[in-house]
């Protein structure tokens, strides 16, 4: 019983408490051509699910109708009337007030037509954007724009009643963070294909290879059967676990939130399960799931053919679990958090690393004899995953103190806590310290010499951290600077450095509700009213800054970026920076708790719920960091920008925010 809890218990947690941002409502523009200079601009909504979008008439208290906005281009284009809509369907709720309304709406998909007239022929293109809002029947995302790009030039005539559809962007999602995506879903690949070639060198997997061949041999009548035999058995392989991460993607919708960052229950049991796992890899215990589920699965391998090939598969994902489980349930949490097919992509670079020797070595039973022996390295291989998984686990419990800011996990004490873990592993690598499976062993190998030397080496480039050194190979991981017990580094003081600071920066003191970040002195305020307040009394613009405590790439941002002379000049000198946690757990003063307006019935209690309802309604995103510049009068200087590790890229968009400011 304890084994199927422990195995429950592991995917049950990490798929929980895992918040989801929606994009239900899709947007394609046509064109029909009616004659040589009237046409239809068509915009057409595809509708997930149980989502529907509201018509352009909406009654006094309810949601914001769809409102279509078109660019006449100075008068070259003629707006003709007004944009027809399909019949749809009106519907009671209580959304909007606790009386409820009857509103009219659209499911599945919705057709939308504007007639536009040129002035000038020479017109090619029409502009527009679209607002809406997308609901079910409990809950309600906040209001989205979408611009529309109606190409003249692909116009049907109307009378065909087929056409050319372009599809449109949001009107805050640009190229960059497309290619960005690109390279997030290539690097997960990659990782997941690293895990899993680690999980084939296990005792778990790496022994089944001549098993499974022989398996294969015996049952293929010709050489080209057992190719074929070898190929369905690697796609089996593939398929299963594929269908896990498509599992998760369906469950978490289309994108996942960074919740898991957030969470702190999550970081606590993910904790916890981490710690066992890692204590089972060191060869305390064995985590297996029922002999029963193999046995049953077993039987169904020997009926042959397609079937018996795929429960051959399903044997080995089964028999393998207490390696490879791990392993599976950290690489599915971690890409669930990215979001979209993030978790398929995963689970696809995984089994491709566990499969393809499979698959090779049942085509080419002759290539076995390369292979080398089963012996003690495999155990050497799951200890060295059990420390990984050790050294993982703090993290999450770093992310629960970060959040609840207890600093109990300061950054001194995480770095000497993974000081200890890498520098027994390197002690283990070097034949120092033994563990309960392993085998004697007279003299190490070079590949073995070569790892620890390379964890040695990792080991004493974080000594220095103790005393305040930024750690860049690993600034991800540990706490931030300034959650630290010197976070200005041993041997000085704060009281210094604020002095220094305060004269630096040009004031004699800090203003009211401003604070220092050390180690590098940017002044920054938490409380957005006393912020913007400042920036009008010195005349400069206000730097958003929406961030999480256990947000990761926010730590990136400020321990790589922020500290370039260049970007530092203008952090400290030519904005002023408010920065607004959203993971912050400090009630909201008794005036302050209002309504959420995108889960209505539910009061915001949190600081940080306030600051995530603002960055998602005002600024369409939820994601950190997210950074805004704007003037004094909150309205935006330029496009708002996300994470973005490119320095040059980012002074460039202060330094262009700063220049419209000045006009």
């Amino acid at each position: 019983m304890k084994k199927i809890l422990a195995f429950l218990l592991c995917f049950t947690v990490g798929f929980s408490a895992m918040s989801q941002i929606h994009n239900p409502i899709a947007w394609k523009t046509s064109v029909e051509k009616i004659s040589e200079t009237t046409y239809n601009l068509v915009s057409t909504a595809t509708i997930q699910g149980n989502w529907h979008l509201y018509a352009q008439e909406v009654p006094s208290g309810g949601p914001i109708p769809t409102t279509f906005t078109y660019d006449d281009d100075g008068g070259k284009i003629k707006i003709v009337g007004n944009t027809t809509e399909p019949e749809g369907e009106v519907k009671f709720t209580t959304l909007f007030g606790e009386e409820g309304m009857n509103i009219k709406s659209f499911a599945h998909k919705a057709v939308f037509k504007q007639k536009v007239e040129l002035v000038d022929a020479s017109v090619t293109q029409v502009n527009a954007f679209v607002e809406f809002i997308a609901c079910t029947d409990e809950m309600c995302l906040p209001p989205k724009e979408v611009d529309l790009t109606f190409d003249l030039t692909t116009a049907i005539k109307a009378s065909t009643g087929t056409t050319k559809e372009t599809k449109t962007t949001d009107k805050v999602a640009s190229k960059e963070s497309k290619k960005e995506d690109k390279k997030g879903l290539w690097a997960i690949f990659f990782v997941a294909f690293l895990s899993g070639f680690a999980a084939l060198l296990t005792p778990c997997v790496f022994p089944m290879i001549p098993m499974t061949v022989s398996f294969f041999t015996k049952q293929s009548k010709s050489k080209s059967a057992g190719i074929r035999n070898a190929i369905i058995y690697g796609l089996s392989i593939i398929g299963i676990y594929v269908l896990l991460g498509s599992g998760v993607s369906f469950i978490f919708g289309a994108d996942a939130l960074n919740a898991l960052s957030t969470n702190v229950w999550f970081n606590l049991i993910f904790f916890l399960i981490l710690v066992i796992f890692a204590v089972s890899f060191l060869g305390a215990f064995e985590i297996t799931l029922p002999s029963s589920w193999a046995t049953k699965v077993d039987s169904q391998a020997d009926r042959g053919g397609l079937i018996g090939i795929f429960f051959m598969a399903l044997a080995l994902a089964i028999v393998s679990f207490s390696c490879t489980g791990p392993i599976v349930g950290t690489l599915l949490v971690e890409a669930a958090s990215k979001g979209g097919i993030a978790p398929i992509v995963g689970m696809l670079g995984f089994s491709s690393a566990i499969a393809l020797p499979f698959a090779l070595f049942a085509a080419f039973p002759g290539w076995l004899n390369s292979l080398p022996k089963s012996g003690g390295w495999l155990n050497t291989v799951k200890v060295v995953l059990g420390f990984l998984e050790l050294a993982l686990a703090f993290k999450f419990l770093s992310n629960a103190d970060l959040v609840l800011q207890l600093h109990l996990l300061e950054r001194e004490v995480f770095i000497a806590i993974w000081i200890a873990i890498f520098g027994a592993l390197a002690f283990y690598l070097f034949g120092k310290i033994q563990l309960p499976h392993d085998s004697p062993i007279s003299h190490i190998s070079v590949g073995r010499l070569s790892l620890g030397l390379i964890v040695l080496s990792f080991t004493i480039y974080m000594v220095p951290g103790l005393w305040g050194a930024p750690l860049n190979l690993i600034s991800a991981f540990p706490p931030p600077q300034h959650y630290s017990e010197s976070p200005y580094g041993v041997g000085f003081t704060k009281q210094a450095v604020v002095s220094s600071g305060n004269q630096e920066n040009g004031h004699e003191r800090l203003p009211e509700g401003a604070h220092l970040m050390p180690p590098h002195d940017i002044m920054s305020f938490h409380d957005y009213d006393k912020g913007l307040a400042y920036a009008k009394k010195v005349g400069k613009p206000v730097m958003l800054d929406f961030t999480g405590h256990a947000c990761v790439n926010c730590r990136k941002m400020e321990q790589n970026v922020w500290v370039k002379p260049k970007v530092l000049d203008v952090l400290k000198n030519k904005v002023v920076l408010i920065s607004l946690y959203v993971d912050d757990k400090r009630p909201l003063e008794e005036d302050e708790v209002v309504e959420s307006k995108l889960n209505p019935g539910k009061k915001l209690k949190y600081i940080g719920q306030k600051w995530s309802e603002m960055q998602t309604i005002k600024y369409k995103a939820n994601s950190q960091p997210f950074y805004v510049l704007m003037n004094h009068d909150e309205s935006n200087i330029n496009d708002p920008i996300a994470y973005t590790p490119d320095v040059d890229e980012y002074y460039n968009w202060l330094e262009n925010g700063i220049t419209h400011f000045k006009k």
